[in-house]
């Protein structure tokens, strides 16, 4: 069932409800409205004035961005991330409660106020067991995806699977104005997923291709169309990637213990974007190094600063919405993972970059009219192999592993082969009819647990009807799983892995690539910042445990909307009183 729609119409019936009550018996009965006379002489005199409002709310995401990022960077930031942490609203301990903790169940959840048990994005992918393959979390059938700039795109994705309407939706249908929303990123998933399913304008980015694109559920737009042709991401080719600090200033070692660097790329810096081969044309592999680096996210700063110039923001009475998440961030931490100088050196960039961001909406919006919400979408793991070099125990729970050894072990008792239709992240989809065989089937469904429990790395191993309800436990892993659990959509068997353990997907007998991953429901997977700044906030330091679910509900507060359905709550202490939407700085 679609909750998220059923809370909806049950919201507009009590609406419904309460209107008719509030009418003389008469003129309901009728459905005619009251006449003027028989409304208090107050009332009549009354005219209806719109609530204050900020003009514009700007959500920021920053892909893969740990908390303590903050705390160890923060000293080296003077532009826009200093001015976060500095006059907003800086909530310390804010995690994500699920497991699911990848990009696209991150970006529903700030976007909805929902976990992924609520919103049903469980993950970037899943298996989709009537079609009988992987899917991605915003692939549509019935869409077909626009290229820019004369470019051409395939596929087609929307937010249709998003099971509960985003922020952005509501702000439209609710504000009864020409509210507009736009959202950009990298990825098609943290784009779509912010923007919702009535968004004006999302457009992300093709590696592939080196395109950008929109679907035919928003269309193209001219602004985005223009801005593209008159700046293509190929126009930063041949430029290098250097030390923006000095040496003496970075944290950790020049050379970080198990990267694994885009093609073409050495361990440290420098990184040039030549592509592969450096023959002057750029390549895919070009492209990779381009989302690779902070290039990259300073193309979407501008192309943000773009969108903010094409709302007019200054010139209307209605709040639009502008979202961009900024993907860099994750790509360098897979490949450098969280201790290296790339990391440290971009999130300087980045501070510089949304500096200027904001001093591009001091002017066009005007200082005070807006309200930004920053957060990231998941943290990451440290290196494996650097855990294990400072003395800690880590390694890489293989999954591919563990779909062998569930084989062998049902081998010998008559079941389907294969008996796995998918080993996905850290869940396993078995072939049609099999998991129903095994819940029947005492001996077998041991032997299978047994033969997982024995892989390297693996903690425990949950069945789903387990994890169906969150509150059926107070194991706080249960319940991680139990908070990104989606009948229908999720697997039949869930593995968690210890700390430090990472899921891959290595093939045995061949060296891994390097680099690190998240997706676990431990802290340095789900803790990220979280900041509010500018129209309505009261700015501070605050350390109560928050999620960013929080996010959607306090915005809905600040613009005077109501959310369908959410498992955030609002941000209370950090709201000013009402009628005070002016924010002051620490």
């Amino acid at each position: 069932m679609n909750r998220g729609i059923e809370c909806g119409k049950y919201l507009r019936a009590v609406l419904a409800i309460a209107v008719l009550a509030s009418m003389p018996f008469g003129a309901a009965v009728r459905g005619q409205a009251p006449h003027r006379d028989a409304l208090p002489a107050a009332l009549q005199k009354t005219e209806v004035k719109a609530a204050k409002r900020p003009r514009l709310v700007v959500l920021l995401v920053v892909d893969q961005m740990r908390a303590d990022y903050v705390d160890k960077f923060a000293g080296q930031w003077h532009g826009g991330l200093k001015r976060l942490v500095e006059q907003g609203a800086w909530f310390h301990d804010a995690a994500y409660p699920y497991a699911a903790t990848e990009t696209c169940p991150g970006h529903a959840t700030i976007s909805t106020g929902a976990f992924p048990a609520t919103h049903g994005m469980v993950g970037n992918g899943w298996w989709d067991r009537d079609a009988g393959k992987m899917i991605t979390c915003t692939a549509d059938p019935k869409t077909k995806n626009l290229g820019y700039a004369g470019a051409t795109a395939s596929d087609g994705d929307s937010a249709w699977r998003m099971q509960v309407p985003a922020f952005a939706d509501e702000l439209k249908f609710q504000s009864g104005g020409p509210t507009k929303v736009v959202a950009l990123s990298l990825k098609a998933r943290a784009a779509i997923t912010m923007g919702g399913r009535t968004a004006d304008d999302v457009a992300w980015f093709e590696t592939s291709t080196g395109a950008w694109v929109t679907s035919d559920v928003y269309g193209v737009h001219p602004w985005v169309d223009e801005y593209v042709k008159s700046h293509p991401a190929k126009a930063d080719y041949g430029k290098t990637w250097t030390l923006t600090l000095p040496k003496t200033a970075y944290l950790y070692e020049e050379n970080a213990v198990g990267t694994g660097p885009p093609p073409g790329w050495e361990h440290t810096l420098p990184h040039p974007l030549r592509g592969k081969t450096g023959n002057g044309d750029p390549d895919k592999d070009f492209y990779t190094q381009w989302q690779t680096s902070p290039f990259a996210d300073s193309y979407l700063v501008k192309l943000g600063e773009a969108a903010v110039r094409s709302l007019h923001p200054a010139n209307g009475s209605e709040t639009d919405f502008l979202a961009i998440s900024f993907s860099s961030i994750d790509h360098i931490g897979h490949a450098f993972g969280p201790r290296s100088w790339e990391i440290q050196d971009a999130l300087v960039q980045l501070d510089r970059d949304l500096g200027d961001f904001f001093s591009v909406l001091d002017k066009e919006v005007g200082r005070g009219n807006y309200v930004v919400a920053f957060s990231g979408d998941h943290g990451v793991a440290p290196i494996p192999e650097d855990v294990t070099k400072a003395g800690g125990d880590a390694g890489w729970l293989n999954m591919a592993e563990v779909q062998t050894r569930i084989e062998s072990a049902l081998k010998p008792l008559n079941y389907p082969k294969p008996a796995v239709a998918k080993a996905a992240g850290d869940e396993i989809y078995f072939a049609k009819g099999v998991y129903d065989q095994l819940k029947g089937d005492p001996k077998a469904m041991a032997a299978v647990l047994d033969a997982i429990q024995n892989v390297p790395g693996v903690l425990r191993v949950y069945r789903a009807e387990e994890v169906d309800d969150p509150q059926a436990t107070e194991d706080p892993i249960r319940k991680a799983f139990a908070a990104s659990y989606f009948a229908g959509r999720s697997g039949d068997l869930l593995v968690a892995p210890k700390a430090y353990w990472p899921v891959g997907y290595a093939v045995p007998g061949k060296e891994r690539a390097g680099g690190t991953t998240h997706g676990t429901p431990y802290y340095y997977d789900q803790r990220v910042p979280l900041l509010l700044m500018g129209w309505g906030i009261r700015p501070g330091s605050y350390y109560r445990a928050v999620t960013p679910a929080d996010i959607a509900p306090t915005l809905a507060e600040l613009c005077g909307i109501t959310l369908a359905t959410r498992d955030g709550q609002v941000l209370a202490e950090a709201l000013q009183p009402k009628g005070n939407g002016i924010s002051t700085t620490r």
